[in-house]
């Protein structure tokens, strides 16, 4: 479908490329894999038309389409969300006015049996068969379902984009990005920002989508959801596996250790055969093997072992200074934005030397706790810091605040202080910043090359209570391996919020779940949270189904007898709870409403064209198809009225 052949990218006097091919088929799950700055984001950029390599060419055929989302946009302001994400279907829109074109031809012209007047009959048959296949009759129900799949509620459809944040105007151009259904799909990190809710319903999309896609991404758990090939990307070449994520690194460790057996066998037969001609250069006896040995080593395809990028990330936090047993303790912390309450009843106490995660989804108040406990916003309740303690705090958006026009030894050298300032080349050497790296402008850097340097900040004054919002966002994996490790050996405090679940197992032992104005501990990991969540689901349908199993069980004499006792009040809990489900099946009920409303539209012109005589064997097809799927619609709307009761 896509063919890369010879693709050769140089800065300066580097390759990133060199000379490289290879090719993308339909239904591909791609994960393009490497460390920060091999070139992942690049590659994308190519195959999607917006860089030009060096020397090469990516070829493909025109019909098909490509979709890009790419780490960094510009977002337009001047539009709702629905309005913005319904862009999606301009093509639609410009199939819809040709259609209405001929239409009116068709209606205009008497020359019923020519062949031109069966030329525009086909042509508005193939026509509407396109829009159809486009999701024309429902697209804004389908706008509707991928926004709420990707985390946006009803009441935000219509307020205006500028509201929103970065983050959550990504999710926008991610949905209008899926409503397009292009043949390839391009993801620059899309998971970066999305709740752990909306990264498993993009995992069930991609998994079940028909179109091909190639995907960067720093989230192991997600790569293996979704991808089935991995590109490895590796000073300059490429590494093509026919494997998820996992099995590619199991493959990669065997390869590797296959090549460095292969080499040192053919080394010991090289040095054998050499000593053989060394020794019996000069018998005549032994002239005839001598040259037989001689002409085999010329002839010999000499095995080379692929050169390993062995440099990595070396992080370790200072020793974390002394502090009281209790670092952060809140008591009926609340917050709020005018009417707005984003979190209240907050108590919490973090013990010295735990690590803990602040999990939920975008908008409930992680961040915004955080800033709470940094005191960089106003709040109410208690919040009390332990006796000495000292915040190290790696921000969101931390690595979007450096100053492009700065290098990087003059960003780390503003903020350094005292003895410190004589290791900056020791400390960016840790950080891969070594040499010619350290001169480089921040501009030219990758995203994680980005939070790489970001992230030294934290090593140059010793703390005892880490806050990390989001830190691995453009980590490559080894790095996010390693400051994993370095915040299992801290021996001081971290909170870490993050959606990352790979990044999360085995480093915390207790998690804060936000969400509906609470904050809700739950010991153990965060698998451990995610089970009991599946657990609790599941608990609450069962409950919900009770009361109408047990009513229709009664037999005609229990119905007779005097009332039973009135059932128990219903905690706040529950009584939330109750008006949440309320809400979700009113929801489901108006999307069936707008789904019938417009099968039926598409039902009606199916049968106005029948009656005028203008039908074929597909429009018979078509019409089937819709009545089969109205019916549907409407068992879906029953079911769904009826849980309102």
């Amino acid at each position: 479908m896509i063919s890369v052949e010879g693709l050769t990218v140089e800065f300066s006097a580097r390759a990133l490329f060199d000379n490289i091919s290879y090719v993308i088929n339909k239904r591909d799950r791609i994960a393009l894999v490497g460390k920060n700055g091999a070139g992942k984001s690049t590659m994308l950029k190519i195959i999607a038309g917006l860089q030009q390599p060096t020397r090469g060419r990516v070829s493909m055929p025109k019909e098909i389409t490509v979709g890009y989302l790419p780490q960094h946009m510009i977002h337009n302001d001047d539009t709702t969300v629905i309005e913005e994400t319904e862009k999606a279907f301009a093509r639609i829109a410009t199939l819809q006015q040709r259609i209405d074109q001929l239409n009116q031809a068709l209606c205009e012209r008497t020359d019923y049996e020519s062949d031109s007047y069966r030329q525009l009959i086909d042509d508005v048959a193939v026509l509407n068969e396109q829009v159809g296949m486009m999701g024309g009759g429902s697209f804004r129900a389908e706008s509707e379902r991928t926004l709420t799949g990707l985390g946006f509620s009803r009441s935000d459809f219509d307020r205006p984009t500028r509201e929103f944040s970065g983050g959550w105007r990504m999710r926008i151009e991610l949905a209008k990005i899926l409503l397009q259904r292009p043949d390839v799909l391009l993801l620059d990190e899309p998971t970066n920002h999305l709740d752990i809710e909306s990264i498993q319903w993009l995992e069930n999309f991609l998994a079940s989508s028909a179109c091909a896609v190639v995907l960067v991404s720093h989230d192991r758990a997600f790569l293996d959801k979704v991808t089935t090939r991995t590109i490895e990307i590796s000073l300059g070449k490429i590494y093509d596996y026919k494997a998820s994520y996992s099995r590619y690194v199991e493959l990669r460790k065997e390869r590797r250790e296959q090549q460095l057996r292969a080499y040192a066998n053919q080394q010991k037969e090289i040095q054998d055969t050499e000593a053989f001609i060394e020794r019996f250069r000069y018998k005549a006896t032994k002239s005839v093997q001598v040259q037989s040995r001689i002409k085999h080593l010329e002839k010999l395809e000499r095995i080379e072992v692929d050169e390993e990028d062995n440099s990595t990330l070396r992080l370790k936090f200072p020793p974390a200074p002394h502090c009281g047993s209790y670092p952060v303790i809140m008591e009926d912390v609340a917050k709020r934005y005018g009417d707005h309450t984003v979190f209240d009843h907050v108590d919490l106490r973090i013990n010295r030397g735990e690590k803990v995660a602040f999990v939920g989804k975008n908008g409930e108040g992680k961040t915004t706790l955080v800033k709470c406990i940094m005191g960089e916003i106003p709040f109410e309740g208690k919040l009390q810091l332990g006796h000495l303690v000292k915040i190290g705090y790696f921000a969101q958006n931390q690595a979007s605040l450096l100053d492009e026009n700065c290098t990087v030894f003059e960003t780390i050298d503003r903020v350094a202080v005292g003895d410190i300032r004589t290791k900056i080349r020791d400390i960016l050497g840790a950080f891969m910043f070594g040499g010619e790296a350290s001169d480089k402008k921040v501009k030219v850097l990758s995203g994680g090359e980005r939070s790489r340097l970001a992230m030294i900040r934290l090593l140059l004054e010793p703390v005892n209570l880490l806050i990390l919002d989001e830190p691995t966002n453009l980590l490559d994996m080894r790095s996010k391996d390693v400051l994993k490790q370095a915040i299992r050996d801290f021996d001081g405090t971290a909170i870490v919020v993050s959606h990352d679940r790979e990044f999360l197992d085995g480093l915390v032992t207790k998690v804060y779940e936000f969400g509906g104005g609470r904050v809700r501990e739950h010991l153990g990991g965060i698998y451990d949270f995610l089970a009991s969540k599946k657990l609790s689901s599941l608990q609450e349908l069962e409950r919900r189904k009770q009361p109408s199993s047990k009513a229709s069980d009664a037999s005609p004499s229990k119905m007779q007898q005097p009332a039973a006792s009135p059932e128990p009040e219903l905690t706040y809990e529950q009584r939330k709870e109750k008006a949440r489900l309320q809400k979700k099946a009113e929801r489901l009920v108006e999307l069936c409403e707008v789904n019938i409303a417009e099968t039926e539209a598409e039902i009606k012109v199916l049968e106005d064209q029948m009656a005028a005589g203008v039908s074929d064997t597909q429009t018979f097809e078509r019409y089937a198809a819709l009545k089969s799927k109205l019916e549907q619609l409407m068992k879906d709307w029953e079911d769904a009225l009826s849980a309102t009761m």
